[in-house]
């Protein structure tokens, strides 16, 4: 090869690496709440000394390793984790009155359809841990309704959209840990 087709070949490759950083920047800029196939990273906020913000779709620190569910009842937020300890999804939730405590948890059972503690049909029940004397466990409502739960009662559901129920239902089979941080 001619060091002029060289030069071409790596002028080429600098443009299409350009273009493909922009369409990426693009798309994460429009992505929705519900977002498959990316973690986002931390990006520096504020000027100066200012300490550096993590990205609310960031996996939470401290959050283990390998396949897993991470769960954080403050963000609100679910991260469905792959073997290589990405992101392939994450998902806005709503948190039951029954919080777990950060800690590590398996998936013991799955039902397909019930009815939940709060008295609504739901689907794809993914339960993973207790509290309160409560079963807690990740669900969607058939009906595709999210209303916050009911304070005066002990509810165990986090309840997600159907399509991040589907997500959930196909990811965490039994024996799948569980990571709930703050």
């Amino acid at each position: 090869m001619s060091s002029s087709s060289s030069g071409l070949v790596a002028g080429l490759t600098a443009v299409s690496l350009a273009a493909v950083g922009f369409l990426a920047y693009q798309a994460s800029a429009n992505a929705p709440s519900s977002v498959e196939l990316a973690e986002r990273r931390p990006s520096a906020t504020g000027s100066g000394g200012d300490e550096p913000r993590r990205n609310p779709l960031s996996i939470p620190r401290n959050s283990g390793m390998g396949l897993r569910v991470v769960y954080s009842p403050n963000a609100k937020r679910v991260w469905l984790i792959n073997e290589r300890g990405r992101a392939k999804r994450t998902f806005p939730v709503v948190p039951g009155t029954a919080t777990p405590k950060p800690g590590t948890y398996w998936v013991t059972s799955r039902t397909g359809y019930t009815t939940g503690t709060d008295g609504v049909r739901v689907e794809h029940v993914v339960r993973f841990a207790k509290a309160d004397e409560v079963t807690v466990g990740f669900s969607a409502a058939v009906d595709g309704s999210l209303p916050a739960p009911d304070p005066k009662k002990k509810t165990g559901g986090v309840r997600m959209a159907r399509a991040d129920g589907d997500a959930m239902w196909s990811f965490a089979t039994i024996s799948t840990i569980v990571v709930v941080v703050p």
